[in-house]
Parts: C-alpha cells; sequence; structure tokens
C-alpha cells in the first residue's frame, strides 16, 4: 500500500491520519508476515518504541490492526483489511511454526464459527495453528 492507501485506510476506520501513524500502516501493510513490536522499531527508526506501541494500541481500538499471539511469548501485529472500525471481517488462521519460528497467515482459510453458551460475548478471536511449515519441511 502507497501513502494515500494508507491514509484511505485509517480514514475508513476512524483515525486521524498523521505522520506517525502512516508510517506505521506502511510498515504493517509492506510486511510479508505478522511482525513483533521489536521487528517494527527496527523497520521504524524515525518514531521511539512507546509511540510505536501507542499507535499499534490505537489501530486495535479502531479494528485497523489483528493482535496474534502465537506462543512465542511477543505479540504480533498485522494490518487488518476490513471496511470499518466495528468489524473485523477479514479474520482468518495463523500458522506457527516451531522450527523458523516466524508465524504465517492463513488468510485463504477463515476463522470457523464457534457458539458458546448464553450469557458470552465475543470479542476476539485468536486461531493459531503449530508446526512445521513447508520451507522447514523441505530442508
Amino acid at each position: 500500500m502507497d501513502r494515500q492507501e494508507c491514509e484511505s485506510l485509517l480514514m475508513r476506520h476512524g483515525v486521524k491520519s498523521t505522520p506517525n501513524r502512516v508510517i506505521v500502516a506502511e510498515a504493517l501493510s509492506e510486511a510479508r508476515e505478522p511482525v513483533s513490536l521489536s521487528e517494527l522499531e527496527e523497520k521504524i527508526v524515525s518514531i521511539d518504541k512507546s509511540g510505536i506501541f501507542r499507535t499499534l494500541a490505537l489501530f486495535r481500538g479502531h479494528h485497523l490492526v489483528h493482535v496474534i499471539d502465537d506462543g512465542s511469548g511477543s505479540a504480533r501485529y498485522e494490518l487488518c483489511h476490513s471496511e470499518d472500525e466495528h468489524d473485523d471481517d477479514d479474520q482468518h488462521l495463523h500458522f506457527y511454526c516451531e522450527v523458523c519460528r516466524r508465524t504465517f497467515c492463513l488468510s485463504e482459510v477463515p476463522v470457523p464459527e464457534i457458539s458458546v453458551p448464553q450469557g458470552y460475548e465475543v470479542t476476539s478471536t485468536n486461531f493459531v495453528l503449530h508446526g512445521i511449515c513447508p520451507e522447514c519441511s523441505r530442508k
């Protein structure tokens, strides 16, 4: 995504476009797979860790990022491509490779519908499969 597309995505999600927010959105859009805060820090040298973290927290509140807990001990973030700030319509599964320790989006595999007992309200889902990725399997 270019700068203009990032600004448009921010606007659709009710997030005011600022230079730092656009930089974080661009970094997330360029990532091939979900990234950790420290990986974003390495990539974005113009913004300090707390600024990146605050931006990610804001993005999360507006359904602009998915936060993935893959069991590695650090949250990973990916840009959410839903159309508005009220709904995550692009939920999908993730795969954590136990060999290379990377997390992959399985965008083509939607999160299955889960029924919960009456009185429970689901606010987010986190489906992560663990195993060995195709690249590591070939080695």
